[in-house]
């Protein structure tokens, strides 16, 4: 029993990755993977992992990358259902993939914002944000997509795939960042220092670094039930808004399969637009 409070089971999350990898593993194909595992359910203890087991079997890829103090490391590669399924045995449940591919860690496809709420501040405080992220790219011509993190907030992803140093995301994503803290002072924080936070979203500028990973899209995650993150449509995240509706925006495993038998992967995009970064910044 791994999320008891919903009743939900090993078995059940291994289900769900089976279910879900079709529209989960495109987006680990190729990249390091960072786990996080809980045998002993949400209430138990959990751990990060970057290294890959020692009993990992010969048909799982993996891929050693330095990571400067740290050495070589030898991560996960998932791209495969019976590599997802064999992390699951594991209880590696909630998956963090790097911004880069092993063939080339110095280079991010992608720009991520974390939007995190500090309370009373909640997800829908984040609409407003990733809407203000949304205006703010789409006068620079550029596409973001919006996707639920699986736990308080939301994260905004900027799409690259023509290949970017992580020099040049990291600081796109802090200037974007501190421009939205100064037009939006009472909305919008942009450094960690937890007395900044109450009330307000923190724009999580710095995953956009190579020894950092985000979450997934469609990983679980290990909170008090099986929600996983999710994409939306921005028509989503507005109606929230509008409607005052947080639940709307909540995901548990059964809700995310439902949504991409229905609907796809809304974050495929993320997988194949190409798009440069603005040499003048936001």
């Amino acid at each position: 029993m791994i999320w008891p409070e919903a009743g939900f089971t090993k078995a059940g999350a291994i289900d769900y990755y089976v279910r879900i990898s079709d529209a989960i593993l495109p987006h680990l194909e190729g990249r390091p993977l960072t786990r996080v595992r809980f045998p002993d359910g949400v209430k138990g203890q959990r751990f990060y992992e970057k290294r890959a087991p020692s009993h990992t079997p010969d048909w799982v890829r993996t891929a050693g990358i330095e990571m400067g103090s740290e050495g070589v490391l030898n991560f996960v590669v998932c791209e495969e259902r019976a590599t997802l399924v064999w992390l699951a045995q594991l209880a590696a449940f909630e998956l963090h993939p790097s911004l880069s591919v092993a063939d080339d860690p110095e280079r991010a496809t992608l720009v991520a914002f974390d939007l995190d709420p500090g309370e009373p501040a909640d997800i829908l405080d984040c609409c407003r944000v990733a809407l203000l992220l949304r205006e703010i790219f789409g006068a620079l011509g550029l596409q973001c997509f919006p996707k639920t993190s699986g736990s308080k907030g939301l994260q905004v992803y900027l799409p690259l795939n023509d290949g970017a140093s992580y020099d040049e995301t990291k600081s796109f994503a802090r200037a974007v960042a501190r421009a939205l803290e100064r037009s939006e002072p009472d909305l919008v924080v942009s450094r960690m220092a937890k007395k900044l936070r109450p009330g307000k979203v923190l724009v999580d500028w710095s995953q956009n670094d190579r020894a950092k990973t985000t979450v997934a899209v469609y990983s679980l995650r290990a909170r008090e039930r099986p929600t996983a993150s999710t994409p939306v449509s921005w028509d989503e995240v507005e109606a929230a808004l509008d409607r005052g509706d947080r639940e709307s925006l909540r995901f548990e495993a059964p809700d995310v399969i439902e949504r991409v038998d229905d609907r796809g992967d809304l974050f495929s995009p993320v997988l194949e637009l190409e798009q440069q970064l603005p040499s003048s910044g936001p």
